[in-house]
């Protein structure tokens, strides 16, 4: 669970923010002056820090130089005033990630905090983590005996050191990142950034912005300029899940990277050049898409170089048991468990199962079982309603 700093000295701000953040998940404690928040950031690393700007004594702008100082990848968001947006801007040329006026645009909001926390996990997994990723993501980790998958990692292994564009497609939950993940921590480009968004979680209105940033001026509530997603994938690979969600006029300046390996910033002039591989992910038809008039054909086509299909759970299932075992070792160790493995009547009704969710339901259920059960052995009556019912 992340864990958000909120520093403000109205009360009602911080219960406002402190019950949408919690709603959306995240851990959130709080502090009502400058001096108890630099307290706070000495003992904890914290995931994002919001501040108000203007506080008596020691400010926003204090707690932001010393977030950056003790701790340099956690993001801080500014908390201003409508009027007071000069000093926000101010705050972003000396480190903050970016700032939000009173009274806030929800929505908005949640979309900057989550990328935020996306921006310090990127930074912690390509600074921190390079190894331990590389591990993860060996072929010999996905897990799968059966013929499609094995056909699946030996396409991946030829490919991961190619320059080439590669469109893995597959219904939701089949794994799509994580083989994205597999090509980039296997090749070449390992020690460089990977960068991923999924285009159908971000409004179109923002979207172009995240992909490939705005110049100064760009915006009436935002004068600084800000790197886009693009840039900073540079030397790394760029993960798009969800294209197909991307919209027309997004899916031309995506075409333009890709043939030219540049672009422009929202309201810029000069052509930024990067060197990105793209990766992207579907869990759609594009040639129906492109038939209907909402995918570019060229785009698709400067896409699919490499095309990779991952077969649906219900197609492997010779593998059910196998990435069964794999997380109940997972989750025994997440949950400080010993789960031995699974009833025979157990296991029958798992195998049963259709798993329309694919991998990641399984997962799913994998996990509340080895959570739920008291023994050391998974029972039939640990598994879901909806799950035995199927069976019976």
């Amino acid at each position: 669970m992340h864990t958000i700093l909120v520093v403000d000295s109205e009360r009602s701000m911080r219960e406002f923010l402190s019950i949408m953040l919690e709603r959306e998940g995240y851990k959130v404690i709080t502090a009502d002056n400058g001096k108890d928040a630099i307290e706070l950031i000495k003992g904890h690393d914290f995931d994002l820090i919001i501040a108000e700007i203007k506080m008596p004594k020691i400010t926003g702008i204090d707690i932001l130089r010393e977030s950056m100082t003790l701790h340099p990848k956690t993001p801080v968001i500014m908390i201003t005033a409508f009027a007071s947006t000069e000093v926000a801007v101010e705050a972003m040329k000396l480190g903050a990630y970016d700032y939000i006026t009173k009274p806030f645009n929800v929505d908005e909001t949640k979309i900057i905090i989550k990328n935020a926390i996306e921006k310090k996990r990127q930074l912690d997994e390509n600074i921190s983590q390079k190894e331990e990723l590389k591990g993860r993501y060996q072929f010999s980790n996905i897990v799968g005996k059966s013929d499609k998958i094995q056909k699946v990692f030996e396409l991946i292994m030829k490919v991961a050191n190619s320059k080439s564009s590669v469109l893995i497609t597959g219904e939701s939950g089949t794994g799509k990142e994580l083989v994205a993940r597999a090509i980039h921590y296997n090749g070449d480009r390992k020690d460089k950034p990977f960068v991923s968004i999924s285009c159908g979680a971000i409004p179109e209105t923002l979207l172009e912005s995240e992909l490939f940033g705005h110049q100064k001026g760009a915006f009436t509530v935002d004068d600084s300029d800000k790197k886009g997603l693009f840039e900073i994938a540079d030397g790394g690979t760029f993960f798009l899940d969800e294209v197909s969600e991307a919209p027309l006029s997004i899916q031309a300046k995506l075409l333009r990277v890709l043939q030219e390996k540049e672009f422009k910033r929202v309201g810029g002039v000069k052509d930024i050049k990067v060197d990105v591989r793209v990766i992207a992910a579907t869990n759609k038809n594009l040639r129906e898409l492109i038939a209907e008039g909402k995918f570019r054909e060229d785009l698709y086509y400067r896409l699919n170089v490499i095309p990779v299909e991952l077969p649906p759970l219900r197609e492997r299932k010779e593998d059910i048991q196998l990435l069964a075992n794999h997380f109940i070792g997972k989750y025994n160790v997440i949950n400080k468990k010993d789960i031995k493995g699974i009833e025979p009547k157990a296991m029958e009704i798992i195998e049963r199962y259709k798993w329309r969710g694919n991998v990641r339901e399984l997962e799913n259920v994998i996990e509340r079982a080895v959570t739920l059960e008291i023994g050391n052995v998974i029972q039939p009556d640990t598994l879901p309603d909806e799950i035995r019912s199927f069976s019976e």
